[in-house]
């Protein structure tokens, strides 16, 4: 049990002495008014300061645009994602939102018009209803129900013993990878976020659900500017711009049709799913 205890400490007194975010917001930004346009200027990051990733990132995104990063596993697909919400700061160069660099936001504001759908679904103990107004707590019932209906799992809840009111226990065990996947985009969808980041999470689900999922999907990418963390390839021909990512920097860049033409990393990237794809 001491031996328990130090090693938790140590952690502890480690977390407790990291020195506090810097709070560099200027003024008052209203989020609830943006649109959602993104554009990175020459960012350059780097975790480590002899260590950069990411040398001269340049890229335009306009509201309502859907972007696929892709690259193989390890290549730093989530950097750019962390580096938008400002879990970590450019090393140099900007990102700008609707004109305002990020670094001019209160954090918590500019982190309002982001809504995320990861590969790891989290559910709390307590009830759908309120698992799904977690995101926005003074949604009203109509608003919840509309929700899942637009998420493809109203059906699903109606059909629990005690519908919205069903109970989901701790480790959310009693319903499936499935469902939960559509209950977390239900939230998504509730809180009306401006800005998406979907990290695809259907490789352990059977096919009748990933249908579903992908159909919520789509429901919940429409009119949002899109960030899609893409690991099968034939889930993102139709974004409207792809960056490429490989040992944490952009190679490439363009539509699914120019970079294949390209025929460069990604049409290899795409080749050798496809193929694997054919065989399988």
């Amino acid at each position: 049990m001491l031996q328990a205890m130090m090693a938790a400490a140590e952690r502890i007194f480690e977390f407790l002495e990291e020195p506090e975010e810097v709070v560099t917001a200027k003024g008052n930004i209203d989020t609830s008014k943006l649109n959602g346009n993104v554009e990175f200027k020459h960012v350059k990051f780097g975790y480590d300061e002899d260590r950069t990733i990411i040398n001269d990132f340049n890229a335009t995104v306009h509201e309502g645009q859907k972007i696929a990063i892709v690259g193989p596993t390890g290549a730093g697909k989530t950097t750019m994602v962390k580096l938008l919400m400002r879990f970590y700061d450019v090393t140099s160069g900007e990102i700008d939102v609707d004109g305002h660099n990020v670094k001019d936001f209160d954090r918590g504001e500019l982190r309002k018009m982001f809504g995320m759908v990861l590969q790891d679904t989290w559910l709390f103990g307590g009830t759908v209803k309120e698992n799904i107004k977690y995101s926005k707590e003074d949604a009203t019932d109509a608003e919840v129900i509309e929700a899942a209906k637009a998420a493809h799992v109203h059906h699903f809840i109606k059909t629990l013993p005690n519908g919205y009111n069903s109970m989901i226990n701790e480790e959310s065990s009693n319903i499936s990878a499935g469902q939960k996947q559509l209950l977390t985009i239900a939230r998504v969808i509730l809180a009306n976020p401006k800005i998406l980041i979907l990290d695809e999470a259907t490789s352990s689900i059977d096919t009748r659900t990933e249908i579903q999922i992908q159909s919520a999907m789509d429901n919940l990418m429409k009119g949002r500017t899109s960030f899609i963390i893409a690991h099968r390839l034939s889930t993102i021909k139709n974004a409207d711009l792809i960056l490429v990512m490989n040992h944490g920097d952009i190679v490439e860049q363009g539509t699914h049709d120019e970079l294949l033409e390209k025929n460069g990393f990604y049409a290899d990237l795409y080749n050798s799913q496809f193929e694997g794809e054919e065989e399988t």
